[in-house]
């Protein structure tokens, strides 16, 4: 409740909305939470609700026998949707250059060059406040086509730039303590499960788990129920 003293000093009370939260399970090497951004983003930046960014690694990663041990119709299937998918959102979209998780011989079982640094730095961004923005700049760069080698240069701390952060700290971060940041992952990923699911994106709102970018409406549904309000005009 807010009080304000009225022009004639009588006072005005009304209700201040209730601020909601989630949390959100995501990979950078998901096409799915790459789609899902813009609709996260959108959400936020009208709604009284907070995004509480959870980065976990991709499952080609974690658990890389769960690709090894699929009907051989799954990738063709998966690759058509993807493409399918991004047409129907209307968002720019191509495979990356060069893939964040790396294969050799058609296995994941080899290290990954980038797929833990990224998902780290999505680590930070988070403990600064600003990680559905990192999310969301950084797999546009990824994603989108517009980039080839999206790892070099100066692509990733532009990307941090836009979305408020001070790349140069943040990776210096990082990079002296990867233990840390690898541990904070492993602690999502196990309340990830914990959750009721192992894919990515996954939202989590008031306990229940709302896998994939297509259950995005189910969210803000089960969100509305529970007094989901627009933001007030600065």
């Amino acid at each position: 409740m807010v009080t304000l003293t009225g022009g004639k000093g009588s006072p005005v009370e009304w209700e201040t909305p209730m601020t909601l939260s989630y949390d959100l399970y995501w990979s950078f090497r998901s096409p799915y939470s790459y789609m899902v951004m813009p609709r996260l983003a959108a959400l936020e930046a009208g709604h009284e609700v907070t995004c509480n960014v959870r980065p976990v690694y991709p499952l080609a990663v974690r658990t890389p026998e769960f690709f090894e041990t699929r009907d051989p119709l799954w990738l063709p299937y998966f690759m058509k949707d993807a493409f399918r998918e991004a047409a129907f959102l209307g968002l720019p979209f191509r495979w990356p250059r060069p893939d964040p998780v790396q294969q050799a011989n058609g296995s994941y079982r080899i290290p990954q060059p980038y797929i833990h640094r990224l998902t780290h730095l999505g680590v930070a961004a988070a403990e600064r406040g600003r990680g559905l923005a990192f999310l969301d700049e950084v797999s546009r760069v990824i994603w989108s086509g517009e980039v080839d080698n999206w790892h070099e240069g100066e692509h990733l701390a532009c990307a941090a730039e836009r979305a408020g952060l001070d790349f140069a700290e943040m990776a210096a971060a990082v990079d002296a303590n990867p233990a840390r940041h690898a541990a904070v992952v492993e602690e999502n990923q196990i309340a990830q499960r914990a959750a009721g699911h192992w894919g990515v994106p996954m939202m989590v709102f008031g306990g229940e788990p709302f896998f994939g970018q297509d259950r995005f409406d189910q969210m803000v549904w089960r969100m509305r129920q529970q007094g989901l309000a627009g933001r007030a005009a600065a």
